[in-house]
């Protein structure tokens, strides 16, 4: 058995791994090596739990067989295929496999899952003495002990921030851990309930909603019965390849147990089947500022029919919680969702009609940096409507800051100020503070929610430029949307 790694040792292996990478004509930059590594881990990490769950349950049938398991193709260097013999198993037999494999039909799955992932999934590298390089370093990162892969988890997760930071379609608008942990702590799930992310990407919310439940399970009266209690409960919706490879890489890092991920776009499907599939909770931070293909809005009643994404995402996590006795939310959204009266105002009476909308935490300047500069807010809003009056907290910036950066990002103790203001579950002894206060609905006009904290003054001359250089920019975004959207309806009517 390997022994355990600490961090340094792990850290050394994934820089030579990269250096491997480097050397390789078919790699252009970490767009290309991460996901070439992550591939290569995740059936590392795969075989290496199959095999030691094949020691302590003799009923467990692993998900791949012979000659696909590393521990066949990948593991003795004396023996394994080597220059173009390797590039042709790999290229030609075992990815190929791998994307036919087929199970139960079930998300949740193993062997749905490894097809689902390597349908989209190649080899990128293009010498075969480079690619036996990479598999030996490869092969001294262990998964057998729980430490080894709570470490692995942790350098992994940084591994996806550096490919967030390369950019292009791969890192657009990935939630800052600190943020995900204040909204999985404020929904608080419980062992049993259902959690969902529609739009997963790498699986942040997943992972960290699991790591919750599981210290609520462990913390409870029946721990072992709690504990198993959790088995299937995550589910998500991820639409892009990487981003699902590498989430269900993450997920298995930190040992979820069966999680129903669908290779898919969460928005298609009608309002019926997305009530009827619903869940205890969502928390999730949707696309925002883009547009969805032209059939996907057909989904959606026609009176909140939209191409912008945000909305819709928003009328679907309205759908999934609307059955469930303790059906609850938070969703990110940018500040146009805030103040949009076109669909978006009919979408807000809907919100506020049907479902209480009780707290919107409003984000500073740059807390996604450096994807956006586009003010944010989280909503919280649960089932049992309608609502009568909302709760906004102004998140401030430490003290001397006028935003935050990519070298000098948001911390999670920052929360802690909001999480005490925040209360028990009933939220009964909320107090008006500097950075919070109450509007009562009956008060809101055209339901824009985008109102001024009557607790400080706005003063403009202080507010950062890029701050309302992109509030200038998300306002001409939304009237040009609505100038689409009359344009589109007159000629209809003609």
């Amino acid at each position: 058995m390997p022994p355990t790694q600490p961090t340094a040792n792990l850290s050394a292996v994934i820089k030579r791994a990269r250096d491997v990478m480097r050397k390789d004509a078919g790699l252009n930059g970490d767009a290309d090596r991460i996901p070439q590594i992550a591939w290569l881990l995740f059936l590392k990490a795969l075989d290496d739990l199959e095999e030691s769950r094949e020691v302590t349950d003799p009923g467990y049938r692993p998900a791949l067989s012979s000659p696909y398991r590393w521990r066949d193709w990948a593991a003795d260097s004396t023996t394994r295929r080597s220059g173009d013999a390797l590039l042709t198993f790999v290229n030609q037999n075992l990815l190929p496999h791998l994307a036919e494999l087929s199970g139960s039909g079930a998300a949740g799955d193993t062997r749905e899952t490894l097809g689902a992932i390597f349908r989209d999934t190649r080899n990128r590298m293009l010498s075969g003495y480079l690619l036996a390089d990479l598999i030996d370093e490869v092969n001294k990162v262990s998964f057998v002990s729980s430490d080894d892969i709570h470490t692995m988890a942790h350098l992994y997760e940084s591994m996806l921030r550096e490919m967030r930071d390369a950019a292009g379609d791969a890192g657009e608008f990935y939630t800052p851990r600190p943020v995900i942990r204040f909204m999985v702590g404020r929904i608080d799930p419980r062992p049993g309930e259902v959690v969902m992310d529609p739009a997963a990407g790498t699986g942040g919310f997943l992972v960290e909603a699991w790591d919750h439940l599981v210290h609520a399970a462990e913390a409870s009266e029946y721990p072992a019965r709690e504990r198993a209690s959790l088995r299937g409960t995550l589910r998500g919706f991820e639409k892009k390849p990487m981003p699902y490879l590498l989430g269900q890489m993450n997920l298995l890092l930190h040992e979820v147990d069966a999680p129903k991920i669908t290779r898919g776009n969460a928005l298609t499907f009608s309002a019926a089947d997305q009530r009827r599939d619903g869940v205890d909770v969502v928390l999730t931070n949707p696309p925002f500022g883009g547009e969805e293909e032209a059939g996907v809005k057909d989904y959606f009643p026609s009176d909140y029919r939209t191409a912008e994404t945000s909305w819709l995402f928003l009328l679907s996590v309205m759908e999934r919680i609307s059955r469930s006795k303790t059906g609850r939310a938070a969703v990110i959204v940018p500040n146009g969702v805030l103040f949009d009266e076109g669909i978006g105002g009919k979408i807000k009476a809907k919100l506020l009609s049907e479902f209480n909308l009780h707290t919107v935490v409003r984000l500073p300047n740059g807390t996604f940096s450096p994807y956006t500069l586009i003010p944010t807010n989280i909503l919280f809003f649960e089932r049992g409507g309608p609502t009568k009056d909302i709760w906004f907290y102004e998140h401030p910036l430490p003290e001397g800051r006028k935003n935050y950066t990519k070298t000098k990002p948001l911390r999670y103790e920052e929360f802690a100020q909001c999480e005490a203001w925040w209360g028990d579950a009933d939220r009964a002894e909320r107090e008006e503070t500097a950075q919070a206060w109450n509007v009562s609905v009956a008060d809101i006009k055209n339901y824009n929610l985008d109102l001024h904290n009557p607790n400080r003054p706005d003063d403009l001359a202080h507010r950062p430029p890029t701050e309302l250089i992109a509030e200038l920019i998300d306002t001409e975004k939304q009237i040009l949307g609505l100038l689409e959207q009359l344009q589109a309806e007159t000629t209809g009517a003609q």
